[in-house]
């Protein structure tokens, strides 16, 4: 199937009223990619709470893989049966599938769920974020234990555009200015025209406007590829991508946090049987920013098999 586009950033209100009919499609459309999906119908509503299956989710970039097939790992080590539901796509899809119960799991990032769930809020901590988050939660889901780890939409800009600009590391996005941005061409998931952490908020909150704007991927292959090609100069690019270090490109500092605070946290239906959290708890302890960006640059850039870093990650943290 063609797969939904996602970022982590959130609000496109416009594929709300998709979410019921896309959830049936998405469902009997799409298989489990992971490696360690269980016999029988992948994509079968989850019954955990008779003890059933778990159905892991994840949205369709490689990160959100990755820590899906943590969860999913670290949940069969400890006995639990395990299904996946893989490249779900954006938040206004996977969210829907979590609220009305066909998907259990799903590895997500705190401030960007925050701001999908309401845009006016403006947390000041990790633990504000969650509690803001929770309190806007269907009833029937919860967040577990936030992670130290961190990942950011941001602006980052290719290397060409950062010597002609003069950006630095230390650069911000309020050092662009309307007039420079009038100059200059942003890519990014379609979503990212109609978000609050996208273009909305960039022009609320640092008020830039763009030159022009080309709908890509969310920090994937066709983002990269348009910002090495200069067919675009400024990307959402993810902060945890290998590429930025990689290829020389400058990520703006967001000196006014429109992107938040974005820990990776599990958002989880209430049916988890006894014991689940418990162990997600342990995964999200040992999940830093540092070994997100290592898990990513291990299949982004060398190659290798999701499901296969999450089963080395798993066994260096003793998680299984």
């Amino acid at each position: 199937m063609t797969p939904f586009l996602v970022s982590r950033s959130t609000r496109t209100r416009a594929a709300a009223a998709l979410v019921a009919s896309a959830a049936a499609v998405a469902l009997s459309a799409c298989g489990s990619s992971s490696s360690t999906a269980t016999s029988g119908n992948p994509l079968a509503p989850t019954t955990a709470a008779g003890g059933g299956a778990i159905t892991v989710g994840s949205n369709n970039f490689p990160e959100s893989t990755i820590l899906a097939d943590i969860y999913g790992h670290a949940l069969a080590a400890k006995g639990f049966q395990v299904k996946y539901h893989a490249n779900i796509g954006s938040r206004e899809i996977s969210y829907g599938l979590m609220k009305n119960g066909l998907v259990t799991l799903m590895p997500e990032y705190n401030g960007a769920l925050l701001s999908y769930l309401d845009p006016t809020a403006v947390p000041t901590s990790t633990a504000d974020t969650d509690a803001k988050a929770s309190a806007k939660l269907a009833p029937i889901l919860q967040l577990l234990n936030p992670s130290a780890a961190e990942d950011k939409d941001s602006l980052t800009v290719n290397a060409a555009t950062a010597k002609n600009l003069k950006l630095t590391s230390t650069s911000t996005i309020s050092s662009l200015t309307e007039k420079v941005a009038g100059t200059l061409t942003l890519g990014a998931a379609p979503e990212f025209q109609t978000r609050e952490q996208g273009l909305v908020g960039l022009k609320d909150k640092y008020g830039l406007t763009f030159k022009g704007f080309k709908a890509l991927d969310a920090g994937g292959t066709l983002t990269e590829t348009a910002l090495n090609n200069n067919d675009i100069q400024v990307g959402d690019i993810f902060t945890t991508d290998s590429s930025i270090q990689k290829n020389g490109w400058v990520t703006l500092v967001d000196d006014k946090g429109l992107f938040g605070f974005q820990n990776v946290v599990p958002l989880a239906n209430k049916s988890l049987p006894a014991g689940a959290a418990s162990v997600l708890n342990d995964v999200s302890a040992k999940l830093t920013t540092a070994a997100l960006i290592q898990l990513n640059a291990q299949v982004a850039a060398q190659g290798a098999d999701p499901a296969a870093v999450a089963d080395t990650w798993l066994k260096a943290n003793g998680l299984s």
